[in-house]
């Protein structure tokens, strides 16, 4: 495995940042505006990946389950913020960032330590070459589906305020109140996964399979490993979500049954 690897020359990846300035200039001239925003993203993913790379080189090397953990948890941190800026409407003080980080830590950890000491069982099992990729992977999804499943639920109780408040009025419990909501917030969660497992090998070939084939491993291994992950992603997003619009329906109530939209903040 790895003797068939194409290695790519900076050269090359120039080559390919081209296609990022045609749609800069693209956006310019049909001004869209978005030219800065593109430019400013793709700086920041080379930095990033550049920064990852360095940091995985060092992780590799040491075998460290605290620096293993320490990146972890900084990984999850990072999503809780992209979580919290996603929201067109937000809990006040740091509740959406709350709600955010926890689901997608106990969501995510919970899925990538059982796939690490069942499935793949690398030795030791926090090998970090095996547990921050999958983790990386599974908090990816999990934090996209966690943040539209709560930009719905948020923006659906504002405008479904009298029907709720008329549900809490005539005795209903906040989950009764709160069911349609719930279901169709949870449902803009999952659906993204469900959309990706549909097409996947039929519309689009996944990254880690397509990655594992450039370097040249055994194509059915490699749809094995991405069976695998594409299932851990399924859990870790469903609990993720489920997760998180329970938690936050119950914020959006008291013990008095009453609708709390005064604890919601318009995002600026």
């Amino acid at each position: 495995m790895g003797a068939d690897v194409i290695a790519l020359s900076y050269g090359d990846l120039a080559l390919a940042s081209l296609l990022v300035l045609l749609n800069a200039g693209l956006s310019f001239g049909l001004r869209l505006r978005l030219e800065s925003q593109l430019l400013i993203a793709a700086l920041r993913m080379v930095v990033q990946l550049s920064l990852v790379g360095l940091v995985l080189n060092a992780l590799f090397t040491s075998v460290s389950p605290v620096l293993t953990g320490f990146v972890a948890l900084a990984m999850v941190l990072f999503a809780g913020r992209e979580i919290a800026a996603r929201q067109e409407r937000r809990l006040a003080g740091w509740w959406t960032y709350g709600l955010g980080t926890t689901s997608v830590l106990m969501a995510a950890m919970v899925v990538t330590v059982l796939a690490l000491t069942t499935q793949i069982q690398p030795d030791p099992w926090y090998h970090p070459r095996f547990a921050i990729p999958i983790l990386g992977m599974i908090l990816g999804n999990t934090m996209t589906g966690v943040a539209l499943g709560l930009n719905t639920l948020m923006t659906t109780v504002a405008r479904e305020r009298v029907a709720i408040e008329a549900r809490l009025a005539l005795g209903h419990k906040w989950r009764d109140a709160f069911r349609n909501v719930i279901r169709e917030a949870m449902r803009s969660g999952l659906i993204p996964i469900v959309n990706a497992m549909a097409a996947t090998g039929l519309v689009s070939l996944p990254g880690m399979m397509t990655g594992q084939i450039l370097a040249g491993a055994d194509p059915m291994h490699a749809i094995k490993y991405q069976l695998l992950i594409m299932f851990l992603i399924v859990g870790g997003t469903g609990l993720g979500v489920f997760a998180a619009i329970l938690a936050g329906a119950h914020r959006l109530t008291d013990s008095r049954h009453r609708l709390r939209l005064d604890r919601l903040r318009k995002a600026k």
